[in-house]
């Protein structure tokens, strides 16, 4: 079983569910940024989905090529933080060191690129909207619209629009 964790757009959040409750939104961003606009200039709905799913797993490709990885993502500020300790770790340890500290650096982005990922979200406005845990990531879509239709109902109501 795989844990995924579902972020709503910064716009209109959807409410939650009877019965089922909703993050508290004091963890959320005040930053009103997002990735896409909501609208494109026409005045027409984007074809941004109505939710993100990210899994909370390690993340081989952070893992070989972090610096890519976080530039890809558009993770400017923990760019900067990785190529700091990077230059850091090799200027300041000894040589016989400082392969095993650069392979440990590594580690810790391939166990926290996500953990990175949702928290540059967060600041763009982004809010985690519910935790889902499934096989795969057909079975936490469809278990997330059934536990949250509202979700779906976004989803729809954005298509049609468009």
């Amino acid at each position: 079983m795989r844990v995924w964790t579902v972020h709503a757009p910064p716009e209109a959040p959807p409410e939650a569910a009877p019965g089922i409750a909703a993050p508290p939104l004091a963890a959320a961003a005040s930053v009103p940024a997002s990735p896409v606009p909501a609208t494109t200039p026409e005045g027409r709905a984007s074809p941004r989905p109505p939710v993100l799913l990210r899994e909370a797993a390690f993340c081989w490709l952070a893992f070989f090529f972090a610096g890519l990885w976080f530039l890809w993502h558009r993770m400017w500020i923990v760019f900067a933080i990785y190529l700091a300790l990077a230059v850091l770790l090799g200027m300041l340890l000894p040589e016989r060191i400082a392969p095993w500290a650069a392979f440990a650096l590594q580690l810790l982005v391939g166990f926290s690129a996500r953990d990175l990922r949702r928290w540059t979200l967060e600041r763009r406005g982004w809010r985690l909207a519910a935790v889902v845990a499934a096989p795969d990531e057909d079975a936490a879509w469809a278990r997330l619209f059934t536990e949250r239709p509202e979700f779906a109902r976004a989803g729809l109501a954005r298509l049609a629009a468009a």
